[in-house]
């Protein structure tokens, strides 16, 4: 009988739930009033993100669809991977009838495990999908529980 070691997910949280809301809310006044939408790096569109592990790595995908290559930013600073950029506004002779496609800036930030470094990353970019690998970052446990004490004594 095997025991599997039970992992708590490590990405939870991934998406920041205010900004999301406050995408919903600002997506819900512009329709109503006929405004264009602007957008800041703090309620940026989201791109669409799978976190998997691919044998010992973990493997990050977002989905980037009319973003250029040199639009798009990968860094990595205090633990955070951060993945930024801008998809562009087409040519400004366009006229709209419909506009579904968030434009502008995008932000994405997500916790990577504990213990990695800038050398373990890897990022490739080709046909609006950003694949960024982490080398030997799959087996990453979850939190470390802390016992809790008291120093007032039961009577």
């Amino acid at each position: 009988m095997s025991t599997k070691k039970r992992r708590g997910n490590p990405f939870r949280g991934v998406l920041d739930m205010m900004s999301e809301m406050n995408r919903i809310s600002d997506t819900m006044t512009n329709l109503e009033t006929g405004a264009p939408q602007t957008r800041g790096y703090s309620d940026a569109w989201s791109p669409t993100t799978d976190i998997f592990a691919r044998g010992e790595d973990l493997v990050i995908r977002s989905e980037l669809p009319g973003v250029l290559p040199e639009d798009c930013e990968v860094s990595f600073s205090h633990g955070y991977l951060t993945i930024s950029g801008e998809r562009r506004h087409d040519d400004s002779d366009v006229i709209y009838y419909a506009s579904e496609r968030f434009r502008g800036t995008f932000r994405r930030e997500i916790t990577l495990p504990e213990g990695v470094d800038e050398e373990d990353i890897e990022a490739q970019f080709d046909d609006g999908l950003l694949e960024v690998v982490v080398k030997d970052a799959a087996e990453a446990t979850g939190p470390s529980q802390i016992t809790v004490q008291s120093k007032k004594k039961r009577q």
